[in-house]
């Protein structure tokens, strides 16, 4: 079985304008060292029923998880193996990294400790719009960080926002043709999503316009031999996020840490348990863990875990599988539902096939180009509700 960890890093110096993850600045919440042991303590206590494991991989993400101190991240690897959830050589062990925390002593440290990916939050190499996000780098700081890391042979991936307020095509494909100067392996190109009713929503680009955006930045990063494997990622052949493919081919993951979230698809029908966002909640749920011979979830309240139903595990299986440019695999979706509910998903593609909306092979069910662009009637047509499921 595939099996992921993720450890949410809270910490940030300075929150962007439009993030909606759970972060905090730094100065403002605990002490690093007092949040390391809450991890530590929830990793003893909350992994016997998991464990021996071998790893796929492990992702440290945040907030800014290169103003973590060094060592800790070593204790939270060293901690996740003396529990039993052990690395192998091709565990891929990702983290994030800002342009204004990292230098080569601390890049020296992480691949010694076995990190071997590492993800970089540019978002773009315009100091005008790195303003305008509310981040605290500016271009040089990024470039300077991609330099470091193409100079030791680094396998890295940065991020890259588009539709983003005064961003037009032109500045747009200077940062994707800056980004690939440094020769990465992987890009993640994301739309900025924010409500409605955000400051930031004045002065982006139609949505007309974000579309040209993505057809540019994938053009561009297709002719470069970054091929798009997921809606919003591009990678060299063999340098696809393993971490994230768990997620889209419905692995497994246990989320540790503030807000994290877990997925277990092996428990009932499905299982998906969360962290609170509340430090003090977090704090509590952890310390009071008394057995250690419980699957994770079953130390949480009732609210904070969901066993999904069937018809609520099928659509979550469609949905992220068709996020995939490989699609739906047929025989994944055989294994895990069975015969009858084959035929019945078969069914609900049919009329999107004569849309063109989806296309067919003999292994897989994948979204067209008109699909992705309407991608959003497809997850309609595959919402599975319990009258549609066979009894």
């Amino acid at each position: 079985m595939k099996f992921g960890v993720y450890i949410h890093i809270p910490y940030c110096i300075q929150r962007c304008h439009y993030c909606d993850f759970t972060t905090f600045e730094q100065h403002s919440i605990m002490p690093p060292e007092e949040y390391l042991q809450l991890l530590l303590t929830e990793i003893s206590l909350r992994s016997t029923k998991i464990s021996p494991q071998k790893l796929t991989s492990i992702y440290f993400g945040g907030g800014t998880p290169s103003l973590f101190p060094v060592n800790y991240i070593q204790k939270i690897i060293n901690k996740l193996d003396a529990c039993g959830l052990s690395l192998t050589p091709s565990t891929e062990v990702t983290i994030e990294i800002n342009p204004t925390t990292i230098d080569k002593s601390k890049v020296d440290q992480y691949l010694e400790m076995g990190i071997n990916r590492f993800s970089v939050g540019a978002q773009s190499f315009s100091d005008r719009l790195l303003k305008i996000c509310g981040r605290e780098h500016n271009a040089k700081q990024t470039i300077d960080t991609l330099n470091l890391l193409a100079e030791k042979h680094t396998n890295f991936s940065l991020d890259l926002l588009y539709g983003l307020p005064e961003q037009n095509l032109a500045q747009l494909k200077l940062d994707v043709r800056t980004a690939l100067q440094f020769h990465p392996q992987h890009v993640s190109a994301y739309c900025l999503t924010i409500p409605k009713a955000h400051p930031m929503n004045e002065g982006r680009p139609s949505e007309k316009s974000q579309l040209k955006m993505l057809d540019t930045i994938t053009e561009e990063l297709e002719r470069y031999g970054l091929h798009q494997y997921e809606i919003s990622n591009f990678s060299r052949p063999g340098y696809e996020s393993q971490h994230n493919l768990l997620y889209w081919q419905d692995g497994a993951y246990w989320g540790l840490g503030l807000s994290a979230h877990s997925s277990f698809p092996f428990l009932y029908s499905g299982l998906r348990f969360w962290n609170p966002k509340d430090f003090s909640q977090y704090k509590n749920q952890v310390l009071s863990t008394s057995s250690n011979s419980l699957y994770p979830h079953e130390s949480l309240p009732s609210s904070q875990f969901e066993k999904l139903q069937p018809w609520e595990a099928l659509t979550d299986f469609c949905h992220i599988s068709l996020r995939l440019n490989s699609g739906l695999a047929k025989d994944a979706l055989r294994y895990r539902f069975g015969d009858s509910v084959f035929e019945l998903v078969k069914e609900k593609f049919y009329p999107l096939q004569t849309q063109e909306l989806v296309v067919e092979n003999p292994h897989h069910w994948y979204l067209s180009e008109k699909g992705r662009k309407l991608s959003n009637k497809v997850f309609f047509t595959t919402t599975f509700l319990k009258e549609d499921f066979p009894h």
